[in-house]
């Protein structure tokens, strides 16, 4: 059993930074790929970076250069997102993969005020 929780979420001024946490509780390994995506009101939930199987990452277009994935022994993923802009603005969730099986966190409010 996989549960992951979210945290860091709240209201920012466009410029500013903030700092998603997500923290695995249950089995999971270091190579288990683990994503933050995001979901806008009215949009289908998209991609926000990803941390690979082997070790490297990726990143939506609308965030390179912005955000930052890292990973903590496997257990816990940041996301360290600067230069904030209102189209941020999302309920963002963590992804975690473990075939067969993938989970999602519960999704934390991220808002970006112009």
């Amino acid at each position: 059993q996989v549960q992951l929780v979210e945290s860091g979420g709240g209201l920012v001024q466009a410029g500013g930074s903030l700092r998603l946490s997500c923290t695995v509780s249950g089995s999971i390994f270091s190579f288990n790929p683990m994503a933050w995506y995001r979901q806008a009101p009215g949009k289908q939930r998209e991609l926000v970076a990803m941390h690979t199987i082997s070790g490297g990452t990726n990143y939506a277009d609308s965030v390179k250069g912005r955000f930052t994935i890292s990973r903590d022994n496997g257990k816990t993923v940041n996301l360290f997102m600067n230069n904030l802009k209102p189209e941020d603005t999302a309920v963002y969730y963590c992804y975690a993969v473990k075939l067969p099986n993938t989970y999602w966190g519960q999704g934390t409010q991220v808002t970006v005020s112009s």
